[in-house]
């Protein structure tokens, strides 16, 4: 079925945090386009709640500003079309009763001839309030599904430790279901995450090879071109490890290491990408200062603009230990991958903006051609997921005139290439799914803990052992060199996305 196919049935949209940021710039612009793409219900409310007091016309005034700021639609027909779907209830507190949005609720349905009770709960709020948010809810009864299903949408993070995550998730299933509770990462409704299940499961070229048998190393890198901003004071108390690698990074491992699900549908292919995370190799306190590399950004001068370091940013403190780029090194001691290393990094202030995943193919076992012996000249597919969405394989050809010099070429695909075929934003994809009950690239509940308990002893020994340094590198720079010790061979290093970057800083070419 095509994405432009799919038309959920009729339902409310409630947005709990609805003048926050993450809804005038994500959000609604996605909902927007949804509508422009003819992807909402026939009979669809939006229902903004938030503490501001206002009334149903200045909440759409003011949607209707961000719309304008953040959407790349630009129909004003449409967008008063779409604006007629959106209400505001005023509540004092989140942690008090919802008898009254439920009356809202009904109110709406009767208002406007809804055949059910078919709900969405979008949780756009600090993370303190996803264990208060549900358990009042559910106490006002919003949680039945008698007159219609109920769903409810979390944001990361899904909680800070291992023990905080076990605590959420205790405390939503108390009164929510697992089919009801929908944990969103925007990173796997991209399209080129869920193009690996394509390029893997339906090219009888690509997997014979993905196992330990053919593949010598996998990298995912997710690199970001400036610093925390306005973000410290949250940062400080997050790091890059929190941020990046325990929900983005690991997410998008299950995918790229799962085996072939039964079939399709969510449920099977959430088993596979458990069954990957619970099959990563533990690791040990003490050996968390040889696969794990910790560093922070510090001053340095950027296409001659001077770039203050992360201590000196408002809200950070001056010692802080706080991570802005980590490099992990594993293994997932399974039949497909024993042995296999796994690299992952992730860091703020970095010289360009990219998320990538390589897969390195071992070398020939012997060399024939002029050719240099080092897996730096092996095989890989680049699987780009932003920006310049698209892969690319790597491969030697012979190059022209006598002899057989090989020389690496590229066979790429970029989704800019296709331009009669719009592609979806992550947040568009993901709501829709929930829309229509598609829980496929949401994080279930074992896939959330299986990660903490992964990553709690690298923050564990970071927390606790003052002899494990924070490297610092220069802001602009791809991390501490030390990083390139995380890698096998002595003559190996990280393959650099941008090695001849084009003079736009947020573009990195395939």
């Amino acid at each position: 079925m095509k994405f432009e196919d799919k038309k959920p049935e009729d339902q409310i949209l409630v947005i709990f945090g609805a003048t926050g940021d993450l809804t005038r710039r994500k959000l609604m612009p996605a909902l927007f386009a949804m509508e422009a793409q003819n992807l909402l219900p026939e009979k669809f409310q939006i229902l903004g709640v938030g503490r501001t007091d206002l009334s149903d016309d200045s909440f759409r005034s003011d949607m209707q500003k961000a719309l304008l700021e953040f959407s790349k639609e630009n129909n004003k027909t449409l967008v008063k079309k779409f604006l007629q779907r959106l209400f505001y209830f005023k509540t004092q507190a989140y942690d008090g009763s919802f008898d009254s949005l439920r009356e809202k609720l009904k109110f709406l349905n009767n208002n406007n001839g809804f055949n059910n009770s078919n709900v969405i709960f979008y949780l756009s709020t600090p993370p303190s309030l996803y264990r208060i948010i549900p358990q009042e809810l559910a106490k006002s009864g919003l949680n039945n599904e008698s007159d219609g299903w109920k769903r409810i949408i979390i944001e990361k993070p899904f909680g800070y430790d291992l023990e905080s995550a076990i605590q959420l998730n205790n405390s939503l299933k108390k009164n929510w279901k697992e089919s009801q509770i929908y944990r969103i990462d925007h990173y796997l409704g991209k399209e080129t995450v869920q193009n690996v299940l394509v390029t893997r499961f339906s090219n009888g070229i690509f997997e014979p090879l993905w196992n330990r048998n053919f593949i010598h190393h996998v990298e995912i890198t997710s690199a970001e071109n400036f610093g925390v901003g306005q973000r410290a004071g949250y940062y400080d108390k997050s790091g890059a490890l929190r941020d990046m690698v325990q929900n983005h990074l690991l997410q998008l491992t299950g995918l790229i290491a799962m085996e072939p699900p039964a079939s399709m549908n969510s449920d099977a292919i959430r088993d596979e990408t458990v069954k990957v995370l619970q099959a990563l190799r533990p690791i040990e306190k003490q050996q968390v200062s040889e696969v794990a590399i910790r560093g922070q950004y510090i001053d340095s001068t950027i296409k001659n603009q001077a770039v203050k370091g992360y201590r000196q940013e408002e809200g950070v403190a001056n010692d802080s230990k706080t991570e802005t780029f980590a490099a992990l090194k594993f293994y997932i001691d399974n039949w497909r991958w024993g042995g296999v290393p796994f690299y992952i990094r992730t860091g703020k202030y970095l010289p360009t903006r990219v998320t990538e995943a390589v897969i390195h193919f071992k070398p020939t076992p012997h060399y024939l051609f002029a050719q240099k012996e080092s897996c730096e000249s092996c095989n890989q597919l680049i699987i780009r997921i932003q920006p310049d969405e698209g892969m690319l394989l790597k491969f030697g050809m012979k190059m022209p005139g006598a002899g057989f010099n090989v020389h690496n070429v590229n066979m790429d695909f970029r989704y800019a290439e296709l331009s009669d075929i719009r592609i979806p934003d992550a947040y568009e994809r993901l709501l829709l799914d929930c829309m229509i009950g598609d829980s496929t690239l949401y994080a279930r509940s074992d896939a959330v803990l299986a990660a903490w308990k992964f990553i709690q002893p690298v923050m564990d020994a970071w927390n606790e052992n003052p002899n494990i340094p924070v490297y610092g590198y220069p802001a602009g720079t791809w991390g501490p060199d030390t990083a390139d010790d995380l890698i096998e061979e002595a003559d190996m290093k990280w393959h650099y996305p941008c090695a001849a970057l084009t003079g736009d800083e947020n573009y990195c070419a395939l």
